[in-house]
């Protein structure tokens, strides 16, 4: 089948209320969802993106309508539940950093369902991004998520998969089960080093590497927050240091990366010239608050390389 698009990512979004000030109730109104944020950020470095996910038919799914409509990202495959609610969370922010609030059981996007993935859109990308958020939200969301790297294997499509840990919505035990299986069927295995810490056991990055590929990753772009990230093709190996600025919220940096980076080697870019455009990315998202506002445009990361 013909791939009309570059991008195409698989999950739930969800409309964001980011602390501005901390200790006070004042909330900046935005809108997250990791994988969400990730076609966003694709789409903002100039590649054509899809995003498949169902929504609430209530203010809050409007909203996010607006804003991929806005960001040129198709909508095509989204469906609205009147039954169902769009998710929403909160961002608040204190000594150890940022903290999340969800009010996001039973949403429209958790009820997806095998039956309802289409296939086609997934057929029709070049790449298809899923993550550990995408497992966790509900049983039927995780084999739709699994039913779609199928696919995608099937139709030749590149699968992306970002652990995204969040043992708030599963257990350590599920978690683990969900996620390495999902390495197993992904072409590009993109981690934070938290999360595999908690997962593997392991916390030398060298290692961590080691235990993705035997896993079934064919390759691995290891996310090191501020120190960059670490590379791996299967055959070698490569540091992609950090960029020092200023931090004011790391909310959906890791998705900033991710997206980038899935843009990049749409267009062609090699794996690891591809994170190190991804790594200036977010350096620059980091630097404003929310989740999708300060993703850059493909000039400015220019700028910073």
């Amino acid at each position: 089948m013909e791939k009309i698009f570059d991008v195409a990512a698989l999950g739930e979004a969800m409309v964001e209320l980011n602390q501005t000030h901390p200790g006070q109730p004042q909330y900046l109104q935005g809108f997250g969802g990791d994988t969400s944020n990730a076609v966003i950020a694709a789409a903002r470095a100039g590649v054509k993106t899809t995003y498949i996910t169902r929504l609430g038919a209530d203010r809050f799914g409007d909203l996010l309508m607006g804003l991929w409509q806005g960001e040129g990202v198709d909508t095509s495959s989204i469906e609205r539940d009147t039954q169902a609610p769009t998710g929403i969370y909160f961002v608040t922010h204190g000594a150890t950093g940022h903290e999340f609030s969800y009010l996001r059981a039973g949403s429209a996007a958790s009820r997806m369902t095998p039956a309802w993935l289409p296939r086609e859109r997934v057929a029709q990308s070049k790449i298809l991004h899923v993550s550990g958020i995408s497992l966790a939200i509900s049983a039927t969301a995780r084999e739709t998520a699994f039913e779609a790297m199928a696919q995608a294997r099937e139709a030749g499509t590149l699968v992306s998969f970002d652990s995204n840990l969040r043992l708030k919505l599963w257990s350590l035990e599920d978690a683990r089960a969900g996620i390495t299986r999902a390495i197993g069927l992904c072409d590009l295995f993109l981690p934070s080093v938290d999360d595999v810490n908690v997962l593997s056991g392991h916390s030398d990055p060298q290692a961590i590497i080691d235990w993705s590929h035997q896993l079934g990753a064919k390759q691995v772009v290891l996310k090191l927050g501020a120190d960059g990230a670490l590379v791996s093709d299967g055959k070698r190996r490569e540091m992609v240091k950090g960029h020092r600025v200023e931090l004011v919220d790391a909310t959906g940096a890791g998705d900033c990366f991710c997206g980038n980076l899935l843009a990049r080697i749409a267009l062609g870019d090699s794996l690891f010239d591809a994170a190190r455009y991804a790594n200036a990315a977010a350096a620059i998202a980091v630097q404003g608050f929310g989740a999708v506002a300060p993703l850059p445009r493909a000039d400015q990361v220019r700028a910073l390389l």
